[in-house]
């Protein structure tokens, strides 16, 4: 996960015509400028890859909640193939920031912004708040000795878009979004509950190994 919050900005009236932002990494002087921060630590978080794949080849096969209204509004991204298609769990990483952006061009932004942190090996998939915060606090536990940051797993769930869909202006599409409205809240709620379940009930029922050792794909799975 990257976070978005920790940067420079300028206000887009008054960026230069040539920059495609106002966002800029601490210590640059343009967007995106090369060579990146050598201390990205302060800016990306990496999970153990291992216990991410394992997380999600147990919890891959569940069928989420899928209402009738949550498919009715997905079907209206004409042209984002992926946004219609129904709720799944996969494995991804995520800009983190405490503004609750939208619209095409900042969500333009955070896909820019992960691929310069994470050297375009990233696959922007979620947006998220509060998971730069709780991991940098847990990684000063960490060197405490208190906490082992390979054990750490991090589940979200999206229920809304960053983008408005066809016809519909960001401005529009936001004011439609309340908790009210908006039809993916409580399927997202719900896929956090299954899915959430599903990992801690099995760490929990084999304790006996887990307790020292970070669970595995099975090999020939």
């Amino acid at each position: 996960m990257v976070d978005a919050d920790l940067a420079f900005e300028i206000d887009a009236r008054e960026i230069p015509a040539e920059w495609s932002t106002g966002y800029l990494p601490l210590g640059k002087t343009r967007p995106y400028e090369e060579p990146v921060e050598a201390d990205g630590a302060r800016w990306v978080y990496r999970l153990d890859p291992g216990l991410v794949a394992w997380a999600h080849w147990l919890t891959a096969d569940l069928r989420l909640n899928d209402p009738p209204a949550l498919r009715e509004a997905r079907s209206r991204y004409i042209n984002f193939p992926a946004a219609q298609a129904s709720p799944v769990v996969l494995r991804g990483d995520e800009v983190s920031g405490t503004t609750l952006w939208h619209g095409t061009l900042l969500n333009r932004r955070a896909a820019d912004w992960l691929a310069y942190w994470t050297g375009g090996r990233g696959r922007f998939v979620m947006t998220a708040m509060e998971e730069t915060g709780t991991l940098q606090a847990l990684s000063f536990l960490a060197r405490a000795g208190r906490v082992d940051m390979g054990r750490i797993l991090v589940l979200r769930t999206g229920s809304n878009y960053t983008i408005p869909p066809s016809g519909m202006s960001a401005p529009e599409n936001l004011t439609a979004m309340s908790l009210t409205q908006n039809p993916g809240y409580l399927p997202a709620l719900d896929a956090a509950y299954l899915v959430g379940r599903k990992v801690v009930d099995e760490i929990i029922e084999n304790w006996a190994v887990y307790g020292d050792t970070n669970p595995i794909v099975p090999l020939g799975s």
